[in-house]
């Protein structure tokens, strides 16, 4: 087990991410399952993996960042206009609902509905933390490349 987290770890953390007006956006605590972080996969991005490079086990770590560090800023390019019909299947959605559309490649991804309005239906593909300063507290509880597959929480 290494001594401090490196560049290839795998990390086991409890993390909690909250918005510039307090909330909470997201805990592992919540639940009580903690997530783990793969290093240098692509999956984390590059501010989070800065701030956690040389945490040992038991530290405990805040500090934010700005959306292009975190989740991006919003991009115009994903943001697309459906006809109704494309939703007789699902039903008439309401603005704010979340829900999930298969891409060309057969993968899924979330999608906003951002407005309902006569035929056409507004969806905002961005990340919804898109735009947002994140503040993190992080909680390293374990660091071992042979984590991977042992916990159900796999983040990123």
């Amino acid at each position: 087990m290494a001594d401090s987290v490196q560049s290839d770890s795998a990390v086991l953390v409890h993390f909690t991410l909250k918005l510039d007006d307090g909330s909470t956006a997201e805990s592992t605590q919540a639940n009580g399952k903690p997530a783990l972080f793969q290093m240098g996969d692509g999956s984390l991005s590059e501010g989070l993996e800065r701030h956690l490079l040389g945490l040992k086990p038991g530290a405990k770590h805040a500090f934010s960042l700005q959306p292009e560090e975190a989740f991006g800023v919003p991009s115009p390019d994903l943001i697309q206009y459906f006809s109704r019909r494309e939703f007789i299947d699902a039903g008439e959605p309401e603005t704010g609902t979340i829900m999930l559309f298969t891409a060309m490649d057969g993968s899924e991804m979330p999608g906003v509905i951002q407005e309902v309005s006569g035929d056409s239906i507004t969806v905002d593909f961005n990340h919804p933390l898109a735009g947002r300063t994140i503040h993190f507290d992080i909680e390293v509880l374990e660091i071992d490349p042979a984590l991977e597959g042992q916990h159900a929480d796999s983040a990123g």
